[in-house]
């Protein structure tokens, strides 16, 4: 379980993050959503630890960030899968390559070890074997974020944490991508943070959805609750469209 308590931060005058207190369980897809500006990206990065924050304070399983020593923090890393928007992978590298990386950096496995990590991970993602010894600028931009999900895996992570899965993607893929990252996270027991402005992405996999706005959190449920929600914050951020007007509409009639 990760739990934050209490969190603030600031950049400048800027006062970015408004004392944020949620928990985020094992086995679920946590969903961030917000407007553009309510401190969903300088959230996640608070998370990871990427911004030292003013006030409040982040724990993982107990361990509290900022007051580990540098060997339990290291430790606590190699627990964190990140997938991030662009993918990030390396077209230097060939897919194999590109996910065994991080074995190569913090594990002890043997070359034989990481090759069979590596391709079940591959297999996982549904990329088949054929695709492995080509480069990402090989492969759709589907498959790319499969091989990224596959690198964050590797490891075997108790945390997974996504920024924006389905950025660029057509929306038949981004289904695949949403409902891969569920089924992973249910099948290892992960805790997945996402990231997304994608309304699909919260309707289809939203075990648990925080709504921030202007830094604060406005409101948190399910996936079911938020299309039943009469929240203010909720219906000025999920309802804008016609479309989602009228499905709130139907639902109200029903």
């Amino acid at each position: 379980m990760i739990r934050v308590e209490g969190l603030n931060k600031s950049f400048g005058e800027q006062h970015v993050l408004r004392g944020i207190d949620v928990d985020f369980y094992e086995g679920q897809c946590n969903l961030i959503i917000g407007l553009s500006g309510s401190g969903k990206t300088v959230f996640l990065k608070s998370v990871l630890g990427l911004h030292q924050t003013d006030e409040g304070s982040i724990s993982f399983d107990g361990r509290v960030l900022g007051e580990m020593s540098k060997k339990e923090a290291k430790a606590l890393r190699q627990e964190m899968g990140m997938v991030f928007q662009g993918s990030a992978l390396f077209n230097s590298m060939t897919i194999e390559e590109n996910v065994r990386m991080p074995l190569d950096f913090f594990s002890t496995m043997t070359p034989e070890e990481k090759l069979e990590r590596v391709r079940f991970c591959l297999d996982r993602v549904r990329i088949a074997p054929e695709a492995f010894s080509k480069t990402p600028a090989e492969l759709s931009g589907g498959m790319q974020k499969r091989v990224a999900i596959a690198r964050a895996i590797v490891l075997n992570p108790k945390y997974l944490f996504c920024d924006e899965p389905n950025s660029g993607l057509d929306p038949e893929t981004a289904i695949v991508i949403d409902q891969l990252i569920h089924e992973i996270t249910h099948e290892f027991g992960m805790t997945t943070v996402i990231n997304t402005h994608d309304m699909n992405s919260v309707l289809e996999i939203g075990d648990h959805v925080i709504l921030l706005d202007k830094g604060r959190k406005a409101w948190e449920g399910t996936m079911d609750q938020v299309l039943q929600s009469d929240d203010s914050a909720v219906v000025d951020y999920v309802f804008r469209s016609n479309l989602f007007k009228k499905v709130r509409a139907a639902l109200k009639k029903g």
